[in-house]
């Protein structure tokens, strides 16, 4: 049976790599609440499973469509909920938002995409170098994820959207902050 909530909040954390978004995402799924995962890593994993290393630098048009696909269907999964508030680990805009980082042209769906499926509210994370590292799958330095934060936030603001920043502090007080801000008490 699916269910459907009237009244659900969207609302999607962003920022560079590294800013602690997916610490705060799993702190909010420790509180009870429903929460979407990062979609990028799934697909990365995927694409070296198939051989191919980097799949965003080999193929950044097929990657980020990739992308896209992942994260409209975390759209439409969280719609068919009953859960009143969702939270996302990035959003439909951050796959425009890095391909103009890259330099990659693309068609003009992934915008209308960003336009057509919106969230409620976006938290921006800024770059903070104290808690950045880098992985197999986190290939960036901390430079570049200061530029990437940039054209994060224009993306963003290019749909709309006004973007509430997250001070830096403890994932507790980083996840208050959020709960906070949205007025809800778990």
């Amino acid at each position: 049976m699916i269910y459907f909530c009237e009244m659900q909040q969207k609302i999607v954390l962003i920022g560079g790599p590294g800013t602690g978004k997916t610490s705060v995402l799993n702190a909010l799924i420790q509180k009870g609440f429903f929460c979407m995962h990062e979609v990028s890593r799934e697909v990365t994993l995927k694409a070296k499973e198939d051989g191919i290393d980097q799949l965003f630098l080999t193929a950044p048009l097929l990657f980020s469509d990739k992308l896209l696909e992942g994260r409209e269907r975390q759209y439409h999964e969280a719609t068919e909920t009953a859960e009143e508030i969702v939270f996302f680990d990035r959003g439909i805009p951050d796959v425009f938002a890095y391909m103009d980082y890259f330099k990659t042209s693309y068609p003009s769906f992934f915008i209308d995409k960003s336009k057509a499926l919106l969230y409620d509210k976006v938290f921006m994370f800024s770059p903070w170098e104290e808690i950045y590292t880098s992985d197999n799958e986190r290939y960036e330095t901390f430079g570049q994820a200061i530029a990437i934060h940039t054209f994060l936030e224009k993306a963003y603001q290019k749909i709309g959207y006004e973007l509430i920043l997250v001070p830096f502090g403890s994932i507790e007080d980083r996840t208050n902050f959020i709960l906070n801000s949205l007025e809800i008490k778990r």
